[in-house]
């Protein structure tokens, strides 16, 4: 008679879920609570979850940017929505976050830290608000920024401290708004920038367009493109493309500060300063101290100098 094997039995489910790999199990079981229904602890409670960490937003009138958010976010769908505001920490919990959609939400103002926890951002959709300016260091924190589109606001204006240092940015676009020059220096904290959308601009021609048509010398564009990036000539009112000007156009701006001009600056003039006023102390010393020696020699001679004597003395009568 032929003794049962243990290999012939079929193992109890349980004794196969605790020898499975930890990673299979663990995996599935966070695609599924991510995945799950809105209100669950990984989900929105505004918004529709899916695998992947995918939270859509999208339409659902909402006021505010949602408050529950989670790490398991990674990409964040709020387009067509309400939010007119972004406060400061306004996407605390979703560190991980890669992708955000604002679109088409009527946004009107962005504090200076709204973005501050979203580290890992890649792709940032802020088109078609209300935005008219942008605070310093706005997206400062946003390191890992690829892609930022701020298309049909109202900006006339974007400070290269709205930016700041994106090292990675290698798409932005710009165009439908009120721009009439980019400021000088913004082009230039953007390395990796190829990919530049600016047309739907009032652009002037002048000195403060030199650094723009510099950087699209340097990166030509499509003909079809190219051709729809015009400027307005002052007094004229005539359209010419921005790329047209030569260099000679601009011989009589001035020469903006190169880096070695700048260390120049902020280095001989504290010097020259301090100099200045070294000399200013010792002139005055110098003064004082001639002033004083001259009324000291003064009051000496005054001493020395023999007393007249007075009518009624006896020196006075013996001279008579």
């Amino acid at each position: 008679m032929r003794s049962p094997s243990f290999l012939s039995r079929r193992p109890p489910p349980m004794l196969l879920l605790l020898l499975s790999p930890w990673p299979v199990w663990a995996q599935s079981s966070t695609v599924a609570t991510f995945s799950g229904t809105p209100g669950t602890p990984d989900c929105p409670k505004a918004c529709e979850c899916a695998s992947g960490g995918l939270a859509n937003c999208s339409g659902r009138a909402l006021p505010a940017v949602p408050a529950d958010l989670s790490r398991r976010v990674r990409a964040l769908l709020l387009d067509h929505n309400r939010v007119r505001a972004l406060p400061p920490g306004a996407f605390v919990g979703a560190g991980t976050l890669l992708r955000l959609d604002l679109r088409e939400n009527g946004l009107r103002w962005v504090h200076a830290r709204a973005f501050w926890s979203l580290g890992a951002l890649q792709r940032l959709d802020l088109s078609n608000n209300q935005l008219e300016a942008l605070a310093p260091g706005t997206f400062s924190p946003l390191r890992a920024l690829r892609s930022l589109s701020l298309a049909g606001n109202r900006l006339a204006r974007l400070e290269p401290a709205a930016l700041g240092a994106l090292p990675l940015l290698h798409a932005l676009s710009l165009q439908d708004n009120e721009l009439s020059a980019l400021a000088p220096g913004l082009l230039a904290r953007l390395p990796a920038l190829h990919a530049l959308h600016l047309r739907g601009n009032p652009w002037t021609c002048g000195c403060a367009l030199r650094p723009l048509r510099s950087w699209l010398r340097r990166h030509p564009r499509p003909a079809p493109e190219a051709e729809t990036l015009l400027c307005v000539l002052p007094g004229r009112q005539t359209l010419s493309p921005l790329t047209a000007f030569p260099d000679a156009a601009f011989s009589h701006c001035p020469q903006p500060l190169t880096p070695r001009d700048l260390a120049v600056v902020y280095v001989l003039g504290p010097v020259s300063f301090l100099a200045s006023l070294a000399a200013c102390l010792a002139l005055g010393s110098v003064l004082t101290a001639c002033r004083t020696r001259r009324c000291r020699a003064t009051a000496l001679s005054r001493l020395r100098r023999p007393r007249d004597p007075g009518p009624g003395s006896p020196a006075a009568s013996a001279q008579a």
